[in-house]
């Protein structure tokens, strides 16, 4: 590869400008009329506008992206995450233009997007799932049915669903036809898809992931769990690894599922298989995410391979240069996302003009981020500005590492989600790694208005 475009933003596209820097691999920015000031733009070697500040008609939009492509004779895009990189249709069309798309094939993208059809292929391959409705459902009458014999309380989920949207839990058959009229408007609204499915809602699992590489001459390997249960409304808000509800046994039976699901999939790239874990140590396959995610770095800190590197260099047809047994894990990694946007008024999204900035540094410590003294945050996009990483010899040190981490962030001029996240850190709770994917609801936002 020689060039490539990233079709995205924010610091995920600085994260992989970084990463073509130091394989000399030149690149270019797109960036709406509102990102002209970016940071993107400015480390890339080309910038290229490609429409007004709303995203459907820039970073969404297909036509544009493709001609910066052709304009700037970039031979491969990366789509980074959310905005087109799930996207079977763009994967495509990125195909038939002679584009590589740095990312699995389209067909695959198309397979696995579709969370009914995922769960069907994963059951052929013998990794558990959550026991839901065979396929979408056709119509009310037939979601009330499956629901009864799922037994309540269920899940009603977007099939074309991602990021937390298009998801209604139901406690009994009276709260049923709202949430079915309200998931297929959502689904619509967000996915251009109102096909929804049935599953058995799992009370206070813990959300864990598992990282896989897989290139195009059929070696995959997994590079370990990362555990996603601090979470509001869906949205993860501090991940780590390794995991304090995972032992060694229930570690590898996991790995050797997420390789079983890539396998059946045809999958190649870097992909993340994502389980819940219920109190008995059951785990059940939820979805795969076939782009990089936001939390990878608390991967690449233990594991100390380069992620982003991996997909390139899979997308340039090249092997794995490991086999699973050479992968290394050391120490304990956690990554907390800062938002701009106030926890004390619901987490209302908090634009503005950074005034002052100070990152935190020293050992162990990982700034992902895209923001800059000065800079505008624009009202347009999500929220998320900026990733704290850290590093520790135990979790007990990572924990530390990250409280000092928090005091030393300075975000003056706009709201953040600081002062919150400390607190999440500091809890005993959470300090014994007693939580789950209703932490923040039951123990931190309890009593408070912010609950719905």
């Amino acid at each position: 590869m020689n060039k490539i475009l990233i079709a995205n933003r924010g610091e995920i596209a600085v994260r992989i400008i970084r990463a073509c820097k130091e394989m000399n691999i030149k690149t270019v920015a797109v960036y709406s009329v509102a990102d002209k000031d970016a940071l993107h733009t400015r480390l890339a070697d080309e910038a290229v506008c490609i429409g007004p500040a709303d995203a459907t008609k820039s970073y969404l939009n297909i036509k544009n992206i493709i001609e910066a492509a052709y304009i700037t004779g970039s031979d491969s895009i990366h789509p980074g995450f959310g905005f087109l990189s799930e996207n079977a249709r763009f994967a495509k069309i990125c195909e038939e233009s002679n584009i590589k798309f740095i990312g699995p094939k389209s067909e695959v993208i198309d397979l696995l997007g579709n969370k009914s059809n995922s769960k069907e292929l994963m059951k052929q391959a013998g990794v558990p799932v959550i026991p839901g409705s065979n396929g979408s459902i056709k119509g009310l009458k037939d979601a009330l049915l499956a629901a009864e014999e799922i037994g309540y309380p269920v899940m009603i989920k977007a099939a074309a669903g991602g990021g937390g949207k298009g998801i209604r839990i139901v406690n009994n058959s009276s709260e049923f036809e709202t949430n079915y009229n309200l998931v297929k408007q959502e689904a619509k609204a967000s996915f251009n898809d109102d096909e929804v499915y049935i599953e058995k809602f799992i009370k206070n699992p813990r959300h864990i992931e598992i990282q896989i590489l897989a290139d195009e001459h059929g070696n995959i390997v997994h590079l370990g769990e990362r555990d996603c249960s601090i979470q509001r409304k869906h949205q993860k808000m501090i991940e780590e690894t390794p995991s304090t509800a995972m032992d060694e046994k229930l570690r590898n039976k996991m790995g050797q599922a997420a390789i079983k699901a890539a396998k059946i999939a045809g999958y190649t790239s870097c992909g993340t298989v994502e389980f819940l874990v219920d109190d008995s140590k059951n785990f059940y396959f939820m979805e795969m995410n076939t782009r990089i995610q936001v939390e990878h770095p608390i991967t690449e800190m233990r594991t100390k391979i380069d992620i982003v590197k991996e997909q390139i260099k899979i997308a340039a047809g090249e092997p794995l240069k490991y086999k699973q047994k050479e992968i290394g894990f050391q120490g304990h990694s956690i990554e907390c996302r800062i938002n701009a946007e106030n926890p004390n008024k619901n987490f209302m999204p908090s634009p503005g003009k950074i005034q002052e900035l100070n990152l935190p540094g020293g050992n162990g410590i990982r700034i992902d981020t895209a923001i800059y003294s000065g800079y505008t945050i624009p009202a347009y996009y999500d929220s998320m500005i900026a990733k704290i990483i850290v590093l520790g010899s135990s979790r007990n040190e990572a924990i530390a590492k990250m409280k000092r981490a928090l005091e030393e962030l300075v975000v003056d001029g706009v709201n953040t989600n600081r002062d919150f996240l400390f607190d999440i850190i500091r809890s005993p709770d959470f300090i014994r790694g007693n939580f789950d994917t209703s932490f923040i609801e039951t123990k931190m936002l309890k009593n408070k208005n912010e609950i719905k």
